[in-house]
């Protein structure tokens, strides 16, 4: 396998490099990012012969970065968002197998493109989307119908480790979004933000919180890969920590997530952009109480003619350091990224027969995911109850 770390550089895209010199089998990887000197720093990091760092800028010359990507097996897309139509359009005409961590952008305009060449996009395999949809399809395979679908996770991070993830803070909850929807009665509902609170009991040490529906590729994707689970609702929510959305929740109520222009001596400037560059280059905007990842998976249905509810969740090991290479930060970047490694080498493995834009559920068997995860001390853990009487 010769595989191309696109967007190489960042916290998270890293992570997925440093699981594949750790677990992966392959012949070349390559850290490939329009940043230098970050990108060389993660090759050095990373300290294997196999690895190096090629300078690649797909937005100002993607005939450039089709040249690199047609000399790799494999693409590991870990870059934005707003991003990904760009990536993926790179990635599909070099002719390449990808994997990417959101599955919200336009990739999915690609799925003819892929098939056409044989090839194939796993769109979202991070913790959410990504681990949240395997944890779905394996209670939905113990159950003969499906009422809800509820997905919950906390993503316990500082609210700007990095530009990409203030990106994504700031589209979930931006007001004119229009793919903010739940799946209810076979149609797409749009809702506001903070939209149906519920509490969720995530496992320990990250509590229960109140969370929000979210935009994310889960509710999209379910509905068609489970199509004949008779499926009613789908809800996704999330959180961060207290704290980030005390802030998201009064820049929302004051107008400032909808990015405003304003004059400041003179000069024009987007009220939401500012804030975004301070908390950036701020302290607080890179600090937190408590670091991780918490997943919170129920789905209620009908097995034999009785109603059960399964509750699905994850544990890692804690941020406090007492497990070496989960300190802080990167018991977060280290849940994110991990998936993404996996489902590269599932790919590379042959393990996806599959072509076209695919969805994680429509790629992978969760009982292979969850077995590797394991070897990374990532645990997924089960509850099933019995609602309605004997």
């Amino acid at each position: 396998m010769r595989i191309l770390c696109l967007g190489g550089a960042g916290k998270i895209s890293r992570e997925s490099a440093f699981d594949l010199v750790q677990f992966g089998d392959f012949e070349k990887m390559t850290i490939a990012d329009c940043n230098i000197k970050q990108g060389q720093e993660v090759a050095d990091w990373l300290n294997d012969s196999r690895v190096d760092f090629r300078h690649v800028d797909f937005v100002n010359d993607p005939d450039g970065a089709v040249e690199l990507i047609g000399q790799y097996d494999i693409v590991m897309d870990g870059t934005a968002i707003s991003l990904n139509g760009k990536s993926t359009a790179c990635i599909a005409k070099a002719g390449v197998d990808g994997i990417n961590l959101n599955g919200c952008g336009a990739e999915w305009a690609f799925d003819k493109e892929f098939r056409d060449k044989g090839r194939k996009l796993i769109a979202g395999m991070g913790m959410t989307p990504g681990i949240t949809n395997m944890m779905t399809l394996h209670a939905a395979g113990q159950l003969d119908s499906i009422e809800t679908i509820r997905i919950s996770h906390g993503a316990f991070r500082s609210i700007a480790f990095s530009p990409s993830i203030t990106e994504t803070t700031r589209i979930e909850y931006d007001p004119d979004l229009p793919d903010r929807v739940v799946y209810e009665d076979g149609e797409f509902v749009q809702v506001p933000p903070f939209a149906r609170p519920r509490r969720i009991e995530l496992p320990e040490p990250f509590g229960t919180h109140t969370q929000w529906i979210i935009p994310h590729a889960e509710t999209r994707t379910l509905p068609r890969s489970l199509s004949g689970k008779g499926i009613k609702l789908i809800e996704v929510r999330g959180t961060w920590p207290p704290k980030n959305m005390q802030l998201i929740r009064a820049l929302y109520d004051w107008g400032i997530l909808s990015n405003p222009v304003v004059n400041v001596n003179g000069v024009q400037v987007g009220l939401m952009d500012a804030v975004a560059s301070y908390l950036i280059s701020s302290d607080v905007g890179s600090q937190t109480d408590l670091w991780g990842y918490a997943l919170h998976v129920e789905v209620v249905g009908l097995k034999g003619g009785r109603k059960f509810q399964h509750v699905v969740t994850h544990t890692h090991p804690p941020s406090d350091g007492s497990v070496p290479g989960w300190e802080k930060l990167r018991a977060y970047t280290r849940n994110v990224g991990i998936p993404m490694s996996i489902g590269a080498q599932l790919i590379a493995k042959g393990k996806v027969k599959r072509t076209g834009v695919l969805a994680p559920e429509e790629a992978f068997d969760p009982t292979e995911i969850f077995a590797e995860l394991e070897k990374r001390q990532i645990f997924v853990h089960e509850k099933i109850k019995q609602l309605d009487s004997q």
